[in-house]
């Protein structure tokens, strides 16, 4: 099964409720919410009150992606205060709050996942992969939307997928970050199932025609 996460970084806040409505109306999974800090990635984005408010008006699954530092103090806000998972980066603390952070999360009875950037190698993650729920490939730099695909992370795709089906299968693998038709399908061949999807999404003449381009 494929399933398509439009991140909300590239909503129209003046009407994100209709916005995020559109997503289950488009066919559309799970509402991908990126939190930025400004300091593990050069921007800064939306956070707890902003989630609140999601998720008062969407029954649909809230992938929460923390791309921030030191995630151990804040994974416990994100869990109570509406995501469905949370995700984490391999490179955002030192191993022992990552581990800290995942175990956090799990403790609120809510999925974990770990995120790895382009320039981290996949077998960095190996051991935490029977540890989540969720493996996030990032195949463009976080921290703004809208940057191309990066076509020389679908190879890390395909290694992640054989990581998985080893150790642990039930697992997810997304990817995120210049997804659109074209790239959708390469990233399925390799072994992806859950797709990221900003401005292709949001920006679509017709967001139910987008939704099944990825997902085809």
């Amino acid at each position: 099964m494929i399933r398509v996460a439009p991140s909300i970084l590239s909503a129209d806040f003046t009407a994100l409720g209709a916005d995020i409505n559109s997503i289950s109306d488009a066919g559309g999974d799970w509402v991908h919410f990126d939190v930025m800090d400004g300091v593990f990635v050069p921007n800064i984005s939306i956070g707890v009150p902003v989630l609140e408010s999601v998720r008062k008006i969407t029954d649909l699954f809230i992938d929460v992606h923390l791309m921030i530092v030191q995630p151990q103090n804040l994974a416990e806000v994100f869990c109570r205060k509406g995501a469905d998972l949370v995700t984490v980066h391999y490179e955002a603390a030192e191993e022992e709050n990552v581990l800290a952070a995942i175990r956090t999360i799990r403790a609120c009875g809510k999925k974990a996942g770990i995120s790895i950037k382009p320039g981290t190698g996949a077998e960095a993650i190996r051991s935490y992969i029977p540890l989540v729920d969720l493996v996030l490939v990032m195949t463009v730099e976080p921290g703004f939307g809208g940057q191309g695909f990066l076509y020389d992370m679908l190879e890390k795709i395909s290694s992640v997928r054989e990581m998985i089906d080893s150790l642990h299968p039930e697992c997810f693998l997304e990817v995120d970050g210049g997804i659109n038709e074209e790239t959708a399908k390469l990233v399925r061949n390799h072994g992806a199932d859950t797709l990221v999807a900003g401005s292709y999404f949001f920006l679509a003449p017709d967001r139910k025609a987008a939704v099944a381009a990825l997902k085809d």
